[in-house]
């Protein structure tokens, strides 16, 4: 066996060219599967903190009916008692916080969109979601002023900007026509790419007085730390409300199940891509390995008439290929880790590539890398083991050729 390894490392030299260029077409496949890998991966697991940040938190509290017409943002079946709901969620670790969600047409001098409008409570909003931390213009919302935060992109498409005078008009609880007169005191750029284009954030105690909500909400928005478990922890929630029949507890991923369909579908487009790369991969290596084998039969040829074993020479060609795998591996790990990295750290900023346009994530400007050891594993073993598979084919090709049909072979 100590023969065989040094054989093997021998032609690892002894074909220098070829060894490199097998070992380099690897290490280029490897380093883009790692890469692209981690790339997706950091997009995917950026968007799901971006819909719990920005957009869902971690879990509502709904009114059972609510929650089966949520997206039409109605003002029927709210939570009546915000505070009785709240007392029998102290104490449980979770952070809530108040909100009204409603569909209203924000006017700014001839023109007008129509938007989604969430009151927020100013001083507990914060304890749940972070959109405090991406006003990039103006300042936060007051508690009892007319004020309204919009989305950056929402702000560009109406033409206003901080101190300009809108106005929203909306449907009352009632079913009666308000129009709610206030100040842009801020503007939000968020990554979230959802709340850029077309929300509107008002004070909750205003929402309120102007459409006659009577002290009801719309939810109850809860946060808890990322590492608890969400269906523990909303099973939990779930049972401190049990005295409240009608309301029900929902994880962030069943309010996102729109973008959750989208993210498996690129999910199954992004495994298929992996796949293609690693398919040109082994059609580089296979090529070299090829070339590699046939070039030598008549090596073979004469080691099999000195009566060396043909199990042994094809191990030790398996081993030479391993090598080669081995070595391609293990600079296409390197410099996959080292581009991850960096993309890790400080990503690639696509704004400009991509402006405003919807890509199925919940993410835009710098996109960031997220580290995937999986990945690193599954490159390496790939590496090691497609040049031994692909090598045993034409090896086992030439041992069923005579002797002097090997020594003959041009």
């Amino acid at each position: 066996m100590k023969f065989l390894f040094s054989l093997a490392w021998k032609n690892l030299f002894r074909y220098r060219r070829r060894t490199l260029i097998t070992a380099g077409t690897l290490a280029a496949g490897i380093a883009v599967f790692i890469w692209l890998d981690g790339w997706l991966l950091g997009a995917q697991k950026e968007s799901e903190r971006n819909v719990v940040w920005y957009e869902a938190g971690s879990a509502k509290v709904l009114h059972r009916q609510y929650l089966e017409e949520v997206r039409n943002l109605s003002l029927k079946n709210l939570l009546e008692d915000p505070a009785a709901v709240e007392r029998a969620l102290a104490g449980s670790g979770a952070a809530f916080t108040r909100r009204i969600d409603f569909a209203g047409e924000l006017f700014f001098g001839e023109g007008s969109l129509y938007v989604k409008v969430i009151a927020v409570d100013p001083r507990a909003d914060e304890r749940v979601f972070r959109l405090s931390e991406t006003i990039v213009q103006g300042s936060r919302l007051q508690e009892g002023e007319p004020g309204v935060i919009l989305g950056e992109w929402l702000a560009e498409d109406l033409g206003a900007a901080v101190g300009d005078s809108v106005s929203i008009l909306a449907r009352t609880r009632l079913g009666s026509f308000q129009t709610i007169d206030l100040v842009v005191t801020g503007i939000l750029n968020c990554p979230n790419p959802v709340v850029n284009k077309g929300t509107a954030f008002i004070p909750l105690s205003l929402a309120g007085e102007s459409l006659e909500m009577g002290g009801a909400v719309s939810e109850l928005a809860l946060y808890f730390p990322e590492w608890q478990s969400p269906q523990a922890r909303t099973e939990e929630l779930r049972s401190r409300l049990s005295g409240f029949p009608e309301l029900v507890v929902v994880g962030w991923r069943e309010l996102a199940r729109d973008y959750l369909m989208i993210a498996r579908s690129k999910s199954a487009a992004t495994s298929l891509l992996l796949f293609l790369i690693f398919i040109i991969a082994a059609v580089g290596i296979s090529n070299t390995m090829l070339m590699a084998v046939y070039e030598r039969v008549r090596e073979i040829g004469m080691m099999r008439a000195l009566g060396m074993p043909d199990a042994s020479i094809r191990l030790a060609f398996l081993l030479e290929a391993g090598g080669i795998g081995l070595i391609g591996s293990v600079v296409g790990l390197a410099l996959g880790i080292m581009i991850d990295w960096y993309m890790v750290r400080r990503g690639l900023d696509f704004s400009a590539l991509i402006g405003r346009m919807d890509i199925g994530y919940r993410v835009h400007g710098v996109f960031r890398s997220a580290w995937h050891p999986q990945a690193f594993a599954g490159g390496l073993a790939f590496g090691v083991l497609a040049p031994i598979v692909i090598a045993f084919i034409p090896s086992s090709r030439a041992f069923k050729m005579q002797i002097t049909a090997c020594l003959r072979y041009e």
